[in-house]
């Protein structure tokens, strides 16, 4: 499989700069070179890419990239270089017509099982020197297979329904990115915004790598979940007709960006470790603080706003963190008696900045710990990743003889009677507020889907604790009942 990649010429009489060379590169001029022709052999087993120049477009240069080339661990520029180097003009357009190219029919079974299972976003998760995808076709980077499938996805991507876990698998693990760069063209803030895609993409490919998969709950599917909510609550009319583009741009990035290098476990476990963050931040929002900080790192090694004024880009970075610190759980019912004051007195005035800010707040708030109300079968899997997550926190303290921490024990909660819990004493409260403020039918949906998963989970108690009394004689085995957890709030992002 070989891939093209459409650069800006280098000038000849410079010499090319050293970070361009690579164990895996080599750069070549050759006036007879094609395009599409096949490589040689001899060529394949020195390296595995290289730049050549087309006599037929004086304009550019082609990378060519073949086989599955990890070039994050092998080539990595400095910091200061990333931006040296303007990837402007990344041409797709011969992706997904090369297979058809300079290939006998003897090899065309093999080509197309190498490009089935080679995806290109396998390419660009590897590597973070080139990364790019043009405006028009922004879909593109999904594999054949499974690019129909997805479109058809995001077409519904307004509909609570939407069932992120499957859109994951038809993006090869990569809802995140593909869910967030769709939202922004749908809004049209790259244009508005004159975001450069190669930054944008880059961007949103480093904060899905920063997400830790190995995590059951906090990781990019999650935080695609997130900011697919985030989406349904800013298409509803109270904030449909007062929000800015402005205000939506920060909450989608808000969404996306909110659980960044979640280390799987929660603050109180960071406290009692003395781990270096909790120190940093004073024990104080700690998760929510690096996540934060975590985000504005990447908005400026990409240079995603390099090109908007100094104070626009510091007011931005100011706005998102406020975002991001609202989702800590522990400060749920400052923000929650806030918005009930504002309701009883009819105060909220969304032409206020401060207002639609404030209502943001919320709408992040509601989104990142909205999985009781979403339809059972999406639910209960949220539950079960979650509980997992916290039930492997509790291992890690049994094991260095700490104290474990509340809902983390596997062998004294289920998931049924922890997400009762979380039903009725965070989620409920939250939600019913919600829907005073957006009187909707997707408020009322999601206080439906609450009510009949509480029932649920009610249903399944007396079966869970049968299950765990059965089990507790051999703890030793423990490591199977993960799946029979507890929720908490996807955002008790204490933990």
């Amino acid at each position: 499989m070989e891939v093209c990649y459409q650069l800006p010429v280098l000038p000849l009489d410079r010499p090319v700069p050293k970070h361009v060379l690579s164990r895996r590169g080599a750069i070549s001029f050759s006036s007879s070179s094609s395009l599409f022709g096949a490589p040689d052999p001899r060529q394949l087993s020195q390296r595995r890419g290289a730049i050549s120049y087309d006599s037929s477009d004086q304009t550019a240069l082609y990378i060519r990239m073949l086989g599955d080339v990890r070039v994050r661990s092998q080539v990595g520029f400095e910091p200061e270089r990333r931006s040296s180097h303007p990837y402007l003009c990344i041409d797709f357009r011969t992706l997904h017509t090369r297979l058809s190219c300079g290939s006998s029919p003897a090899d065309s079974g093999t080509e197309k099982r190498v490009h089935r299972l080679l995806s290109f976003q396998r390419y660009l998760h590897s590597s973070r020197l080139l990364r790019g995808i043009p405006q028009q076709i922004p879909l593109h980077i999904l594999d054949e297979d499974y690019s129909g499938q997805a479109r058809c996805m995001l077409e519904k991507v307004g509909n609570w329904n939407f069932d992120i876990f499957l859109f994951d698998k038809l993006t090869n693990g990569n809802s995140l990115i593909t869910l967030t760069l769709h939202l922004l063209n749908q809004y049209g803030l790259v244009d508005l915004f004159q975001l450069d895609m190669v930054k944008l993409w880059r961007f949103l490919v480093l904060v899905q790598e920063d997400y830790h998969n190995d995590n059951p709950y906090h990781n990019s599917v999650h935080a695609a979940d997130v900011t697919q909510a985030m989406y349904c609550y800013l298409q509803e009319p109270m904030l449909s007709k007062s929000l800015t583009s402005y205000d939506i741009l920060l909450g989608l990035l808000a969404a996306a960006t909110h659980d960044l290098d979640h280390p799987g476990v929660n603050q109180p476990f960071l406290i009692k470790t003395d781990h270096y963050l909790a120190t940093l931040y004073r024990n104080t929002s700690v998760l929510e603080n690096h996540h934060w900080k975590s985000a504005v790192g990447l908005l400026r090694e990409t240079g995603l706003f390099s090109h908007l004024p100094p104070e626009d880009s510091m007011n931005m970075e100011r706005e998102l963190g406020s975002l991001i610190l609202a989702t800590d759980i522990s400060r749920q019912n400052d923000y929650l008696s806030r918005f009930r004051t504002h309701l009883d007195q009819e105060s909220l005035c969304l032409t206020n900045a401060s207002h639609r800010h404030f209502v943001l707040q919320m709408a992040l708030k509601c989104a990142d710990i909205c999985n009781p109300c979403r339809p059972w079968e999406l639910s209960k899997q949220w539950s079960e990743k979650v509980t997992e997550e916290f039930f492997e926190q509790g291992d890690i303290e049994k094991k260095h003889k700490l104290q474990v921490s509340p809902l983390c024990d596997r062998e004294t909660n289920t998931v049924g009677n922890i997400q009762i819990g979380f039903m009725t004493y965070v989620a409920e409260p939250l939600f019913g507020e919600w829907a005073r403020f957006s009187d909707t039918r997707l408020s009322q949906t999601m206080l439906g889907h609450m009510g009949l998963n509480k029932a649920s989970w009610g249903g399944l108690q007396p079966e869970q604790t049968a299950v765990s009394e059965e089990t507790e004689p051999s703890a030793a085995g423990a490591d199977a009942g993960g799946s029979r957890s507890k929720e908490i709030p996807q955002g008790s992002r204490e933990s």
